[in-house]
């Protein structure tokens, strides 16, 4: 075991200035290793610590006072699901990015990690000898640590909601209601930055399908925006893209199911796309929509990453529009990079709508944040409030 410190910081406390402070915890030292190099190449972020055991890093974390932690599952002593929560008690700002192999298991255990309070999770690759996936999650992660850390540093008494789990025996939540405006004409939404963002008018076209794109953060907030939307999955399709990978979308696709209520699963290549389903892209292939006679079926794709994803959101929005034309309602969700910003342009464009979640619910208001930039959305809010949105404009309201 290894500890490296720099600079001094305040026990349980983010520092507000210089480099992001990671803790590594993990069971092999090749891992650990490289983590380690990668940190270390980059100017915003620094190793405070590199750990063999999650005992050690509940132990020491007082001390240590990182601002994220890369958490393994898998480890002796004590492993990661069972340090976390111990983790938080000690450090509630703390932001954990759990890493995993590509198991069932541990991605059941992911999903049981982001109840418990962790910021997100990352597919170990098998193999770090393979060059692709080193890259892959090489990339992924620092990209995980910076944004996640930076939401950490602006809003440092703000932690994302856990994961609930799915019960089908629980009654679904309803989103507090929203007051209607008075008018369709363009409205201001002011985020935490100082210029106001435009928005436009919602199309008037009643939609035919509901499109969802979502990243990081993404599996809370479409657990928590499916339980609302039960009366438009019964008279629509509903199409998901998550960044997410291989089998870790088979389980997100489980709790959608329990979630909603409705038949939710993994999309087929050929299969057709009928309302009263909600078809999640799976991991590692592009989703798209296609016509199949006098049917709309799913076309998967295996072709290159696209916006650094696959899946990603670009492909299913713009493939849509040629089935459904401007009667599209597409909604961005949480996550990073700006990937589903090009193709919300071209369903507006088309004649369809954006919404766009706000930046103050947002894990990372990247995705989003880029489609309000913009200037494509109808509507930019907060997380609670999407679903009773969606539902009314399904229900024939147009603003």
């Amino acid at each position: 075991m290894s500890v490296a410190f720099a600079g001094n910081s305040t026990p349980g406390s983010s520092r507000e200035a210089g480099p992001l402070r990671v803790m590594i915890v993990d069971d092999s030292v090749v891992i650990r290793g490289l983590i380690s190099r990668w940190i270390g190449a980059e100017h915003d972020m620094e190793v405070a610590a590199s750990l063999r055991t999650g005992l050690e890093a509940v132990n020491q974390i007082e001390r240590i006072n990182p601002d994220v932690a890369v958490l393994d599952i898998e480890m002796p002593e004590l492993d990661g699901i069972s340090a976390l929560p111990q983790l938080l008690a000690k450090k509630r700002d703390l932001v954990i990015i759990m890493a995993s192999t590509l198991t069932r298991r541990n991605a059941e255990i992911s999903f049981k990690a982001l109840s418990l309070g962790a910021a997100d999770y990352i597919p170990k690759p098998e193999s770090t000898r393979e060059a692709s996936a080193a890259d892959i999650f090489h990339h992924d992660l620092i990209q995980k640590i910076r944004h996640l850390g930076a939401r950490l540093r602006r809003k440092p008494a703000v932690a994302s909601p856990p994961l609930a789990p799915a019960s089908p025996a629980a009654p679904a939540a309803r989103a507090p209601a929203v007051a209607r405006p008075a008018a369709p004409a363009p409205a201001v939404h002011a985020p935490s930055s100082s210029s106001p963002l435009s928005t436009r008018p919602f199309s008037t076209q009643a939609p035919k399908v509901l499109l969802i794109g979502s990243s990081t953060g993404g599996p809370q907030a479409l657990m928590a925006l499916v339980t609302e939307l039960g009366p438009v999955i019964d008279r629509v399709p509903v199409l998901i893209t998550q960044h997410m990978p291989p089998t870790f979308t088979t389980i997100l696709a489980e709790h959608l199911a329990r979630s909603s209520r409705k038949p939710a699963a993994e999309a087929v290549d050929g299969e057709p796309v009928k309302p009263g389903r909600i078809y999640l892209a799976p991991g590692g292939k592009h989703m798209r929509v296609v016509r199949s006679g006098a049917d709309v079926a799913i076309a998967l794709d295996d072709g290159p990453a696209v916006n650094f994803c696959k899946p990603a959101v670009d492909p299913l929005f713009t493939s849509a529009i040629d089935i459904w034309h401007g009667a599209i309602l597409s909604v961005i969700l949480t996550g990073m990079g700006s990937d589903g910003m090009r193709g919300g342009k071209d369903i507006v464009a088309a004649g369809g709508s954006v919404i766009a979640q706000d930046e103050a619910s947002s894990v990372v208001w990247g995705m989003p944040g880029a489609a309000a930039n913009a200037g494509i959305c109808a509507a930019i809010l907060p997380l609670n409030q999407i679903g009773a949105r969606v539902n009314r404009l399904f229900a024939g309201d147009r603003s």
